[in-house]
């Protein structure tokens, strides 16, 4: 699914570049204009009938056409000549071939060329493993404003795969990623101010991309946001707003949060104590988390089990069984 979506991706994108052009002249007009050599012509010729705008779909008829616009450096031909490859579609799959046009493509500057041969130096596809060159194409496409290559030259900095680790480049590279609304970079971001990792630590500012991260449903930003307001750390200590974003995180199947959620109902702290909810909570973390968490969370199951009736107990078990069942939706 994920392939078939970035091959859509990229060919939308590098087909869309010739349709204007194709809409100008007829076939006809156009086949004159490929035969006689003209490059544009020969790539917007290929799109036609790439996409059967105009004329019946013929892929064998477009890669004739892409080959010989690309053979004369037309970088937007050499882009769809090296998806064609990459994907086998009209063409053997051949990842040399892929490869080699999508290299001319990339170095003229095509984003989506650049950003599919970073891809096959990672992947050893067409070409030795080598994540300096991968780092490379990355670093061009992101230069380009590209943010999932922004993300990855920043996970690149952050781990000094394919260059020198530097933790100040990773933040910038997060950053930029972050402000334009991709949520792995704004949690990633939060974890680099928590930890002052090429930012000087701020907890505030962490607290700020945590919230940018859960307001778009990250879980474990969600989880944060509520430790956050439950410790006062980089926030105005806020028992309420703490029970929200557990309540939050609770509901997408979240362990901690659901531990977390129980305890603050045991307590009554942000919301009106209930031994019997607080089993609730306490039970699906039990039985959805593994290894020492399940543990813990067990003994803490425990602790309330053994304050509650026999009628308690059961009303307890029947309240965690219709939340599960219902997927969170009718816990209370």
């Amino acid at each position: 699914m994920f392939v078939k979506q970035i091959r859509t991706a990229i060919l939308l994108l590098s087909l869309a570049c010739g349709s204007v052009f194709a809409q100008s002249y007829g076939v006809t007009e156009l086949t004159r204009l490929a035969e006689a050599g003209d490059a544009d012509a020969q790539n917007n010729l290929a799109v036609m009938y790439h996409t059967g705008q105009g004329v019946s779909p013929d892929i064998a008829v477009a890669v004739k056409w892409y080959t010989l616009a690309a053979e004369q450096g037309k970088a937007n031909a050499q882009l769809n000549l090296g998806v064609l490859y990459n994907f086998g579609m009209g063409v053997p799959q051949d990842f040399q071939q892929a490869a080699y046009w999508l290299q001319l493509a990339a170095e003229q500057g095509e984003l989506m060329a650049q950003i599919s041969l970073a891809a096959l130096y990672v992947s050893g596809k067409g070409v030795q493993t080598n994540y300096t060159e991968a780092a490379k194409y990355y670093g061009l496409a992101a230069a380009q404003g590209d943010v999932g290559a922004q993300l990855t030259l920043a996970e690149m900095y952050l781990s000094g795969q394919g260059v020198d680790k530097d933790y100040e480049q990773a933040a910038i590279y997060y950053r930029l990623a972050a402000e334009k609304g991709e949520v792995a970079a704004q949690f990633s971001m939060a974890l680099m101010y928590r930890d002052g990792l090429g930012v000087e630590q701020d907890y505030e500012q962490a607290a700020s991309y945590y919230r940018m991260a859960a307001e778009q449903g990250h879980i474990a930003a969600m989880f944060s946001m509520a430790a956050l307001y439950e410790t006062g750390t980089g926030l105005e200590q806020d028992y309420e707003e703490a029970f929200r974003w557990y309540r939050l995180a609770a509901g997408e199947g979240h362990p901690s949060s659901q531990n977390n959620l129980g305890l603050m109902y045991e307590s009554g702290q942000g919301v009106a104590e209930s031994k019997v909810r607080a089993y609730a909570w306490l039970r699906l973390a039990s039985l959805l988390a593994v290894g020492e968490e399940r543990v813990r969370y067990q003994g803490n199951k425990e602790q309330i089990e053994a304050q509650l009736t026999e009628a308690q107990l059961a009303e307890a078990n029947s309240l965690s069984d219709r939340c599960l069942e219902s997927r969170y939706r009718e816990c209370e």
